[in-house]
């Protein structure tokens, strides 16, 4: 029950988790005792700390991550699934995400290119960018859909917004003109900008032959590839080795 203008205000301005604070304090003989600027600013770390915690929630919730779980933390180098340590030790940074670099990971079914690719997601929603994942064919389909219904440039709009972008199963899809232009605009709008990650079962030297088109696969190829980390995962499959337990 609110007793005191102070809390009313509290409230009324929106920082309800410092006027709870503020509160338990007074309960405590102990804080009593600690100086203002001690207890004061124990109040603003739990206002603070709060809002961050419902940022990260947001966030990874309009991510919508595959493996929502997934942590870059957990993720090991070693020579059995090809990921050097410099490269794991540089990922683990925020700097490919300032310096808006991409990250190519490729490799054959269940090595856990999904895996790495959410868990730099999850990252990413850490550090407060905001993420966006998509299966290349579903994401085909969307902007297909949004084309016909007017929705297209909206669309767009919000990829480019995206500090990340996740792109998975590049290469399932038969790609049409369409498509390659659609695919085109998006990397056109995000060049220089944002961070693209894409996973694939095709090795990055295939991708060429793959988008079809030469001019439109020169474009595309260029606004991904010399800016990005590569990634190339080697070793069994996850999904067999966890049936086979």
């Amino acid at each position: 029950m609110l007793n005191t203008p102070t809390e009313e205000k509290l409230i009324a301005m929106r920082l309800g988790v410092m006027a709870e604070s503020w509160l338990e304090q007074n309960k405590s003989n102990g804080m009593l005792e600690m100086p203002f600027d001690d207890r004061f600013g124990l109040i603003v770390d739990a206002e603070h700390l709060h809002r961050e915690n419902r940022k990260l929630a947001r966030l990874l919730r309009d991510a919508k991550l595959r493996i929502p779980n997934a942590n870059i933390e957990d993720v090991r180098a070693s020579a059995a699934n090809g990921l050097p340590k410099e490269t794991v030790a540089q990922l683990r940074g925020e700097r490919w995400l300032v310096e808006h670099m991409n990250v190519l990971i490729t490799g054959s079914t269940g090595v856990g290119k999904t895996h790495l690719a959410c868990a730099l997601g999850q990252f990413a929603c850490r550090r407060g960018h905001r993420t966006i994942y998509k299966r290349l064919p579903r994401l085909l389909e969307e902007l297909t859909l949004a084309r016909a219904d007017g929705s297209y440039a909206r669309l767009l709009a919000r990829l480019e917004k995206a500090q990340l972008l996740l792109i998975d199963d590049w290469g399932l899809t038969p790609l049409k003109d369409s498509h390659r232009r659609d695919i085109l605009e998006i990397l056109e709008d995000r060049y220089g900008k944002s961070s693209t990650i894409i996973t694939s079962q095709l090795p990055i030297s295939k991708w060429h032959g793959y988008i079809g088109e030469p001019t439109i696969a020169d474009a595309i190829l260029d606004r991904l590839v010399h800016s990005a980390y590569k990634c190339e995962l080697t070793g069994d499959s996850k999904r067999k080795t966890r049936k086979q337990k």
